[in-house]
């Protein structure tokens, strides 16, 4: 608190330094208004060193602050911006235009109007950072979501402001990305529907299938036609137009696809049009933090729909399912993106210590045979022998020994892992467990990201820089030798977590909250003021 004092009267200081100096330099005639603004200004921006900074250098003129044509554009522009900062999903009490233009209005004075300069480049900043890169810190919200966003330098933005068109840079900030257009379309469409009167009463029944009839196989029909799955229709059985809407539901919502409306699929199906709306506003302000080229080719992991994708210039050229970190808080998958550099064909598994001795140490003190598969190894990396070793003697905290499993079709890891050094020992990579990939939710891992198709993986990724990248592959497979290959041109990683997002056809998608993140963000939003909305349209 101190420092932070001291650099403010510091700042203040070295302002009215600068402004004495132009000060002296006016006509007296003109000096008494010009001054009292700008010393205004001075006084006002010292609070923020980057506006100290901007004001500085152009001795303390107003940004917002005139008659001209250019004050004008910029103060409308500005207004603009921040009547549709709702549409972003952005606390809208941030940025309430009719309480600003009071303000502007009740400022008469030349020190007030100095201070209102001072704070309409303030919110300029604020919307700035809340439109490009979030109103929220990740970690703070969750510590598991580990994402380092690409803060924008706010001097830097506003000198860039000063100097461009102002509707033309203000229109630039939100992200650029197909998917962050496409889910704000989708924000105020489901706006307007919410207005309408939303998806209509809910399905009180366990469980519907082909051949029923009766009240709730008609509550079915009329969700099924509001949300845009199943034509106009007044069949009041469940037949095949009813059962075709439920399958085309259950895939855009990642269930099972099996045209039966149990239970798993009418719990989606009632859930409520604002409890949609939130994960398109929740996976907007995720959008935001990633809000940085990803690439023209990256792997895309998204933890929800349990999948992973090669992504070539903004298309889906491979893809596979996959199975996450478990529910358990020390199990879950964080977020946060890297660089893919190399492969291990026939990799080795060097057990993270947190298995070693949360897991595999209890078992080796009531059988120091137990894991057998694995080797215990010392500091250099020599087998120890089990039996020279007294296991009870040792806790998590002073066990001294590490553990390997060689490579073989059952490592944990599989045949094939891809790596992205990173401080959280996360990679993706086989696994011989195939069985778990025709589960429904599929987060079993200990946080690495096992995927059901490795090896055509491995091709898709090898293709740019091999003629035949399944003969390559084959041939270090067949060997049995552990055998590392560099990606010629390194790969980005994005590990992301949205329940909602577009697929390729840009129609709206949703996944389970599995995590229970989503909700916390939500949560830390609805803290700031932003708010579900019903829009006329």
């Amino acid at each position: 608190m101190f420092a932070a004092a001291r650099r403010f009267g510091f700042l203040a200081l070295l302002s009215w330094a600068f402004l004495s100096i132009f000060v002296l330099l006016l006509p007296n005639s003109a000096s008494a208004q010009v001054t009292a603004f700008r010393q205004a200004v001075a006084e006002a921006a010292a609070r923020d060193e980057d506006l100290a900074t901007f004001y500085r250098a152009r001795e303390f003129e107003g940004l917002w602050t005139g008659s001209g044509n250019a004050v004008r554009n910029r103060r409308n522009a500005l207004m603009s911006a921040f009547d549709e900062a709702s549409n972003h999903g952005l606390p809208a009490g941030r940025y309430d235009t009719s309480a600003l233009m009071a303000q502007l209005r009740a400022a008469t004075t030349p020190e007030q109007q100095g201070r209102m300069e001072v704070e309409l480049s303030r919110l300029f900043l604020q919307y700035a950072r809340d439109v490009q890169t979030g109103v929220l810190i990740p970690r703070r919200v969750d510590e598991l979501i580990v994402r380092q966003v690409p803060y924008r330098n706010g001097l830097a933005t506003i000198e860039g402001f000063a100097q461009s068109n102002a509707r033309a840079f203000l229109r630039a900030l939100p992200p650029s990305s197909p998917e962050y257009s496409r889910l704000m379309r989708e924000k105020l469409r489901l706006e307007r529907e919410l207005s309408r009167g939303g998806w209509g009463p809910q399905i009180n029944s366990q469980k519907l299938e082909p051949g029923a009839t009766g009240p709730q196989v008609i509550a079915l029909r009329n969700r099924l036609i509001a949300m845009g799955f199943l034509p106009r229709t007044a069949t009041q059985t469940y037949d095949d137009a009813i059962t075709a809407a439920v399958q085309r539901f259950q895939q855009s919502h990642g269930l099972a696809v099996d045209g039966v409306a149990g239970t798993g699929t009418i719990n989606e199906i009632n859930v409520p049009m604002e409890r949609r709306l939130r994960s398109v506003i929740v996976a907007m302000e995720r959008e935001r933090w990633i809000n940085r080229p990803r690439g023209n080719r990256h792997v895309w992991v998204n933890l929800t729909d349990f999948s992973a994708a090669i992504v070539d210039r903004d298309v889906v050229t491979f893809s596979t399912r996959s199975v996450i970190g478990a529910l358990d808080l020390d199990r879950q998958s964080p977020e946060f993106s890297d660089v893919m550099e190399f492969m291990v064909i026939n990799p080795s598994w060097y057990v993270p210590r947190s298995i070693i001795t949360k897991e595999y140490l209890p078992q080796l003190q009531r059988n120091p045979n137990a894991v057998s598969h694995l080797l215990i190894t010392d500091s250099r990396g020599r087998e120890i022998n089990r039996s020279t070793v007294n296991f009870n003697a040792y806790d998590e905290n002073n066990f001294p020994f590490a553990m390997r499993q060689p490579p073989s079709r059952g490592n944990a890891l599989g045949l094939v892992k891809f790596m992205f050094p990173n401080r959280y020992n996360i990679y993706l990579h086989d696994t011989p467990a195939k069985n778990l990939f025709g589960r429904e939710v599929r987060a079993f891992s200990h946080g690495c990201i096992r995927l059901n198709d490795p090896f055509d993986f491995a091709y898709a990724l090898l293709a740019p820089q091999q003629g035949d990248p399944v003969g390559f592959f084959q041939s270090r497979l067949a060997s049995g030798n552990e055998s590392r290959v560099n990606l010629e041109t390194p790969v980005p990683v994005h590990i992301v977590y949205r329940t909602a997002f577009t697929n390729v056809t840009g129609s709206l998608q949703f996944r389970r909250d599995i995590y229970g993140r989503d909700i916390k963000i939500w949560n830390a939003l609805a803290r700031t003021g932003v708010a579900v909305r019903a829009v006329q349209g």
